[in-house]
């Protein structure tokens, strides 16, 4: 199988860039939708080899690049992503990770998370739906696996001729597990929560929270499961209230709180809108967390993310006292950093308040973003002070 690019359009091939747009390729010629052919320039040169779907705009994702064999590639990558997370977590204080990160670990479309010895595998592309059982029975004899849960059910499937999957492919999925990060313990549902069961990207950033909490008052809204309202408790905060939407979600913010063994005397774990929380509410916090989910999941949503960004931020800086601080995080990929920077800007002009920025978003190693696949970088954060 064999696909050709027009003249002028392997440049960002060369630049190790994993993705090939229909409006590249001058041929095309498979034996199968989903299948790995080699990609050639106009020239006939081998740039490296590549999965096919015609049926996307995204038709090709680059798995080897020159003369580099496909499958070996692929499973090499495999190996040098798990040996990277057996170097960066002692498993006694951190036992959920990202082992796989998709495009960042030079694997498009797969995506593996560790919860314990519970493996949670997502599949966005047809491509990697035909090398994921391969894939799954690498990383079987690399970690101590009992149970592989699928949970592919990005919107993006449809596009690749994909419907959601959520299904146990080994071992029994139990309801709940426990974790831990950075030492502290955490309940994890995996079939019905947010993501693949945890927000594993903002490890680095409740570390961080924890490290400023001590004797703050802390607001924590989107809080879903508490894990900044663990990490304030943790690191001493003298109250920490969590907001979020889903009952199921503040519920399990409590429990996880108990879980630590911390006190939450007069803290709050509120079913609420956010929204609406942070216009109504009074806001005496030292340290208020604003971690929405993605406002925009496609360009066409990027204007009305930007209006929910500058409303949010904007409410909390308002009533926020003097000398406190601020972390608001965004992770739509569609809105960059220096756009949501500005629209941060733009609500502290709203609010008439003296800001500045005091820290940014810390990457969770776990989380790798590929230098050259910039589309890998998502989740940015802005630690402030205001005055």
């Amino acid at each position: 199988m064999t696909v050709v690019l027009k003249p002028g359009r392997e440049r960002p091939i060369l630049m190790r860039h994993q993705w090939i747009f229909s409006g590249a390729i001058e041929s095309i010629d498979l034996d199968e939708e989903g299948g790995i052919a080699k990609v050639l320039d106009s020239h006939g040169a081998l740039l490296g080899h590549a999965y096919f779907n015609t049926r996307s705009d995204i038709t090709g994702r680059m798995v080897s690049f020159k003369d580099a064999d496909p499958l070996e590639a692929i499973m090499k990558k495999v190996r040098e992503a798990a040996d990277l997370r057996k170097t960066l977590f002692d498993t006694k204080q951190t036992n959920a990770f990202r082992v796989i990160n998709g495009e960042g670990d030079g694997l498009p479309g797969f995506v593996a998370d560790l919860y314990g010895s519970i493996l949670v595998v997502q599949v966005g592309t047809l491509g990697m739906e035909k090398l994921k059982d391969s894939l799954i029975e690498q990383l079987k004899e690399i970690f101590p696996i009992t149970c592989v849960f699928e949970k592919s059910t990005a919107p993006a499937r449809k596009k690749e001729g994909l419907t959601p999957k959520e299904e146990a492919l080994f071992g029994e999925l139990p309801k709940e597990c426990e974790i831990l990060e950075n030492g502290l313990s955490y309940i994890v549902n995996i079939r019905e929560g947010q993501k693949t069961g945890f927000f594993l990207d903002h490890r680095e950033m409740r570390l961080k929270v924890r490290s400023l909490s001590k004797n703050r008052r802390v607001l924590n809204c989107f809080s879903y499961t508490g894990g900044f309202t663990v990490s304030a408790l943790a690191g001493g905060a003298c109250l920490a209230d969590s907001v979020d939407a889903s009952k199921m979600a503040v519920a399990t913010a409590e429990r996880n709180v108990n879980l630590n063994g911390l006190k939450a005397e007069g803290s709050r774990f509120l079913k609420a809108d956010a929204f609406d929380f942070l216009k109504l509410d009074p806001l005496d916090y030292d340290l208020v967390i604003l971690d929405p989910p993605a406002f925009a999941k496609s360009r066409g949503e990027v204007k009305g993310a930007l209006r929910g960004y500058r409303e949010i931020n904007r409410e909390a800086m308002r009533k926020m006292p003097d000398g406190s601080l601020l972390l608001t995080a965004s992770c739509s990929y569609y809105v960059n950093a220096p756009l949501f920077e500005q629209t941060v800007l733009q609500a502290a002009l709203d609010a008439g308040r003296d800001v500045r920025i005091v820290g940014r978003h810390i990457q969770a190693p776990d989380h790798p973003v590929n230098l050259y696949h910039e589309e890998s970088d998502y989740l940015k954060s802005l630690l402030l002070v205001l005055h």
